[in-house]
């Protein structure tokens, strides 16, 4: 399945041909910034709130995982001053503590990945809809990501109108 990444490109590379086309007929085209559109949704904004949420706990123990792998950190610093008894103790519980930290800090990022890409695989498909009907409304021929365009005119960008028509087939609960 083509995402909004492929589609925009195969629309890249079908623009000589639609040069050509241009030539002989009016082509309406839009330009939408798709990630901009999306990310100014109420839905996607509501849920990256409750990921933070989510997630606040995990981070804040990750915060303070770091506070205390420096502290350690901090007491090895004072070489000398400690017995080798002391900076050998030191120094396994910095090495625990770093493996405790990479292993939560791997744990986190994955679970955060795994819900943001499922989160935009969906909302993805949805805008993908709301463009279609959207241009079909406006009679547009063709839409193309700015991400994929060197020049255009404002006028021609649809992104406000996109996230706004998103919204409305698609409120918050």
């Amino acid at each position: 399945m083509l995402g909004l990444r492929g589609l925009s490109r195969l629309v890249v590379l079908s623009l000589p041909l639609l040069v050509a086309c241009a030539a002989s007929a009016q082509v309406k085209i839009g330009i939408v910034d798709a990630q901009g559109a999306l990310a100014a949704t109420a839905e996607v904004k509501k849920v990256q709130t409750d990921l933070e949420v989510k997630y606040k706990a995990r981070n804040e123990e990750f915060q303070r995982l770091q506070k205390e792998l420096q502290a350690i950190q901090g007491q090895l610093s004072l070489g000398d001053k400690l017995t080798p008894q002391a900076q050998n103790d030191l120094s396994v519980q910095s090495t625990r503590k770093q493996r405790e930290l990479q292993r939560l800090g791997e744990d986190l990022q994955a679970d955060v990945d795994r819900e943001r890409n499922e989160i935009l695989t969906k909302t993805s498909q949805k805008l993908k809809q709301v463009i279609e009907k959207l241009a079909a409304d406006k009679g547009l021929d063709i839409v193309v990501d700015v991400a994929d365009t060197v020049f255009f005119k404002p006028a021609l960008d649809i992104t406000k109108e996109t996230t706004a028509a998103y919204d409305k087939a698609y409120p918050v609960k």
